[in-house]
């Protein structure tokens, strides 16, 4: 929500990693029932922890992850990784998230987009389905925010944790963290959503859909019907390049790339074949991030986000924002086109206006969206007091 290419350079964190190698875990859950009342024979997805589980089982962290990550937030795999973790600046020993003090657990969304990445694990469109003998297809039942955290309470209950001292994500990461404090509020402490507000408006609904259309144009889409032929590769590519660059911010693109063309003499005013530095920089990220990605699971992420109320309510947009009573930190940029400070501020009024405690921190930077992973370090004294405080 590993990197590639240009989403490396996007999203890659500081050199010195969480310094213990990461080991990839998975838990299935049995018979998992969604929200919308269907049945998933076998939920089978992946997870990392960083730290130690104390004695008393009360040091634990929860971090879902953002729209395109996965469960990778701190530290590598090998020593020759390129990058560690996205969020590798604040998650280790004597980070703001201290691993000498928190056990912190990272875990794989369902219908994760990088259902082709060895490193994810996850259950979704691409997954068997034990009753075909074949991938689900569109055939795998529609998701929302709240399956993702209820797969994350399975995980809680199968480690032992009863509380969580802390749950923390970003961007769709952060969807999940109000969902958490909205439906579960005795299950923990305080929550921190970064770069995300309470409810996913019409704007927000209306960008998703422009993300995934590019897919659902693509004649090898089928219908979500591809498995075992030509894959909708071109759309998911187009797709993943229409959210890399909504996730930026135009000082990004206008002070990286200005109008340079792509290659020096190759004016794209004298041939279709030549083009602007910033179009070939985002089709070569789109075309990578595609090659272990599942389309399917993109087009789900897409309907599970514009779903999303916190704590989905009958009858009432901010009722699950009331609900919650744990004390909410929120980290936002006013530079972000995704979830703009306009909207977190509202979300934090909300919250606030039946006595729950909230802070809220504005990042600074030149890449909107993506500024909550790659400038999170800018927030790290605020996060650290806030978990430590008693």
């Amino acid at each position: 929500m590993r990197q590639t290419i240009l989403i490396a350079a996007l999203l890659a964190g500081p050199a010195a990693a969480y310094e213990p190698l990461v080991e990839k875990q998975e838990f299935t859950l049995t018979g998992f029932q969604t929200r919308g009342g269907e049945v998933i024979p076998e939920m089978r997805l992946g997870y990392e922890t960083y730290g130690t589980l104390n004695g008393a089982r009360d040091n634990a962290i929860l971090i879902p992850h953002f729209f395109s990550g996965s469960s990778h937030a701190a530290g590598k795999y090998s020593p020759d990784d390129a990058a560690p973790g996205y969020w590798d600046a604040i998650i280790g020993s004597g980070r703001p998230i201290d691993t000498d003090r928190y056990f912190v657990v990272s875990v794989d969304s369902p219908v994760n987009l990088g259902a082709k990445d060895p490193n994810v694990i996850t259950t979704g469109p691409a997954t068997i389905n034990p009753a075909m003998g074949k991938p689900w297809g569109m055939d795998f039942p529609i998701l929302t925010i709240g399956d993702f955290v209820d797969t994350q309470k399975g995980l809680m209950d199968q480690l032992g944790i009863e509380k969580w001292h802390a749950v923390m994500g970003a961007s769709m990461g952060g969807l999940q963290s109000y969902e958490w404090a909205a439906r579960y509020p005795d299950r923990l402490d305080r929550v921190i959503p970064v770069i995300a507000s309470g409810w996913a408006d019409a704007d927000l609904i209306a960008w998703l859909d422009i993300w995934a259309a590019p897919i659902r144009l693509d004649p090898n889409w089928n219908g979500g019907d591809y498995y075992g032929g030509a894959a909708p590769d071109a759309g998911l590519a187009q797709a993943l390049k229409i959210l890399t660059l909504h996730a930026n911010s135009p000082e990004w693109s206008n002070g990286t790339f200005g109008r340079a063309w792509a290659e020096a003499g190759a004016d794209p005013g004298q041939g279709w074949e030549n083009d602007y530095n910033i179009v070939n920089v985002l089709n070569g990220a789109g075309a990578s991030r595609a090659s272990v990605s599942d389309a399917n699971h993109f087009l789900y992420l897409v309907r599970a986000n514009q779903m999303f109320v916190a704590g989905q309510p009958e009858g009432s947009l901010y009722q699950g924002l009331l609900d919650i009573d744990v004390p909410v930190m929120l980290i936002h940029t006013d530079e972000d086109l995704v979830f703009p400070g306009d909207a977190v501020r509202e979300t934090g009024a909300i919250i606030r206006s039946d006595g729950t405690p909230v802070e809220i921190v504005e990042l600074q930077g030149t890449r909107g969206h993506l500024d909550g992973v790659v400038n999170i370090a800018q927030a790290g004294e605020r996060i650290r007091a806030f978990l430590d405080a008693e």
